[in-house]
Formats: structure tokens, sequence, C-alpha cells
């Protein structure tokens, strides 16, 4: 079942391309280029999400120092 929803997906995929594109090409290779272009795809957008994983947890220790050092100054001790 794996396999006929990735032939399908890739169908799409490849029809959509190959428009966007402006390429004419019979129903195997555009099934082909999209099978081939989601697992190329998918290997970019893991590598990119890990990428941006690491990012995005600096990004939230910065947002979470800054909201203890404003609860700090707020609550904690020698409020003025």
């Amino acid at each position: 079942m794996a396999i006929l929803a990735l032939i399908i997906i890739g169908a799409a995929a490849g029809l959509i391309a190959t428009r966007l594109m402006n390429l004419q090409t019979d129903l195997v290779t555009t099934i082909a280029i999209g099978v081939f272009g989601a697992l190329v795809g998918g290997l970019v957008l893991r590598f990119l999400v890990s990428l941006a994983g690491m990012a995005a947890g600096f990004v939230g220790a910065i947002l979470g120092a800054m909201a203890l050092i404003w609860l700090w100054e707020k609550y904690g001790s020698g409020r003025r």
C-alpha cells in the first residue's frame, strides 16, 4: 500500500512540477520525476529542519532567558 501511495503522490508532484517548469513528458517520466524529487526534497528538507532546529533551540533559549530576566526584575528580590 505504501508503494501505491508513493506512486500516486509522485505522479501528482511530478505532474505539478513538470507543468510549472513547462516540461512535456510521458506518464512514466512524470512519475519518476515526482518520486525522485520527493526523495531529494525529503533529504534536503530533513537537513534544513535539523539546522533550523538547532537555531530554533538557540532562539528559544534566548527568549526563555529574557522571560526569566523579566520575571526576576518584576517579582524577584530587590524590587524597585
